[in-house]
């Protein structure tokens, strides 16, 4: 499809309890280098219990661009499907409320990437080192860009441009990619992304990879917020994985196979007395590989970084195979 004029822009934004972040998302949003009448912002709010709802309904005062609805689900899912039924754009982008652009040519990027490439995807890098981050944050950033903290084929750490699967990618979609493959699946509370792209990718669609339409995402600012982070995303990959089998990848499950052996083990060696010596070279070769990644993370970006970088990885692995243990025992 070619567009005569610049596309209409739908920017699909589900949010809650944002407050800290929102106003600046939207902020960066409405001063985009695109003319005003050719594209919108659709936030529907789950039920915040912050000031999230009134600063976006004071800005919604001011700039028409803003749409303010419901998402009584209160899930991202179904927050995507808000701005996927009632946007009129020729164009969807999902965007979250803690987000940092950098620069008034997102919009232009997206239209022209489309315009030069052909595809109905576009796939963006979203790496996590937006300006005025903790040093704790900034270690959450450098582990989950590094191979032992985030693995697989993903490319959303990267400056990669070039076509790529949408599966792990996909952000932005032209209207014909829903019209076809449908809306987000509401019963996922995480990996909805994964689980639409995956349908994108198999109807066919060219996904279109460009850093000129990255977008930064601000990391949890605690261990505990990381860990009910990822393991919701452990929840969210079992769901993904009984929906579509064939989604299945050895890295992905990794972290599975590393929380069971980490419980299962020491219980077999009361039974013979081999499991405490299996249990006590993977705990060695863990606790190596962990520190290898970490030292060799803190002497190239600061010795700072080596009091969270353990931590960090053991949340990360264990988080994700308890949140897909978690799942596959219905609690």
């Amino acid at each position: 499809m070619a567009w005569d004029s610049p596309p209409f822009i739908t920017v699909c934004l589900p949010v809650r309890n944002e407050e800290r972040y929102i106003k600046s998302t939207l902020m960066e949003l409405l001063q985009q280098d695109y003319p005003s009448d050719r594209f919108e912002i659709i936030v529907a709010d789950g039920n915040s219990s912050d000031q999230t709802a009134q600063i976006i309904k004071q800005l919604s005062e001011v700039y028409p661009n803003i749409t303010l609805l419901p998402n009584p689900l209160q899930l991202s899912s179904a927050g995507r499907n808000v701005g996927f039924k009632n946007g009129k754009g020729d164009i969807f982008v999902i965007m979250d409320g803690h987000c940092w652009i950098g620069h008034r040519k997102l919009f232009a990027n997206i239209a022209n990437c489309f315009k030069r490439t052909g595809a109905q995807c576009l796939g963006r890098p979203q790496p996590l080192d937006p300006p005025d981050m903790t040093d704790f944050q900034q270690a959450v950033a450098l582990a989950r860009a590094s191979k032992v903290g985030h693995g697989g084929d993903s490319l959303i750490y990267s400056a990669y441009e070039g076509f790529v699967s949408p599966i792990s990618h996909g952000a932005v979609y032209k209207r014909e990619v829903i019209e076809r493959v449908g809306y987000v699946d509401e019963s996922f509370d995480a990996c909805e992304d994964v689980e639409f792209n995956y349908r994108v990718e198999k109807a066919g669609f060219k996904t279109y990879m460009s850093p000129s339409v990255a977008v930064k995402y601000y990391p949890r600012e605690s261990l505990a917020g990381l860990f009910r982070q990822v393991t919701r995303y452990g929840k969210g990959r079992f769901q993904l994985l009984k929906k579509h089998p064939q989604s299945f990848s050895l890295s992905g499950f990794a972290p599975v196979i590393f929380v069971i052996g980490l419980f299962s083990l020491p219980v077999l060696g009361l039974i013979d007395r081999a499991f405490w010596k299996i249990y006590g070279v993977a705990c060695a070769t863990y606790l190596l590989i962990v520190f290898l990644a970490s030292t060799k993370i803190s002497m190239r970006e600061g010795m700072r970084f080596l009091r969270y970088l353990p931590l960090i990885y053991f949340v990360i692995h264990f988080g994700l195979g308890w949140g897909f243990l978690l799942k596959l025992l219905k609690r």
